[in-house]
């Protein structure tokens, strides 16, 4: 399955690669499932995002690596694809874009995901849309624009 979900933002395409910390991802977790970061290195290639989700009667973990990242004077973008993931999904690959868009930018979130069978990846489909659409406000908000003196 895929989604692609995008969201403009009013600051320069760095400033926004810059904020992309464990702060940011902090702030785009869902209420539901809590998640706890067991460990966050970036957003460089190599590096490891370990979150351990917390479903009240039982916890997953969910393991990334991150196995690209470039940049170009348009656009910076990372992926991360799922090594350890939570019994419902069976393959995950989420390119992260950052592109420029003049003095603006736009956040693009490009996922491929599979569940163990076609039909659960129907089902699960409108709740991995959901949790990716509720990030919208939170990187307007995160990356609102910058005010002079």
């Amino acid at each position: 399955m895929k989604i692609s979900l995008y969201t403009s933002v009013e600051q320069d395409y760095r400033q926004v690669w810059a904020g992309f910390t464990q702060t940011l991802f902090d702030q785009l977790s869902p209420p539901f499932p809590p998640v706890k970061v067991v460990r966050f290195d970036g957003c460089q290639k190599g590096d490891m995002v370990h979150l351990r989700l917390n479903f009240l009667l039982f916890r997953q973990d969910w393991i990334s690596r991150i196995t690209d990242q470039q940049a170009t004077d348009q656009e910076i973008y990372f992926i991360d694809e799922g090594i350890q993931l939570p019994f419902f999904l069976a393959y995950w690959h989420h390119k992260h874009r950052i592109i420029r868009d003049g003095d603006q930018t736009r956040i693009a979130d490009e996922i491929h995901f599979r569940t163990p069978s076609r039909l659960t990846d129907f089902l699960l489909y409108p709740i991995m849309y959901g949790l990716f659409a509720y990030r919208k406000p939170i990187y307007k908000r995160f990356f609102k624009p910058l005010t002079g003196p």
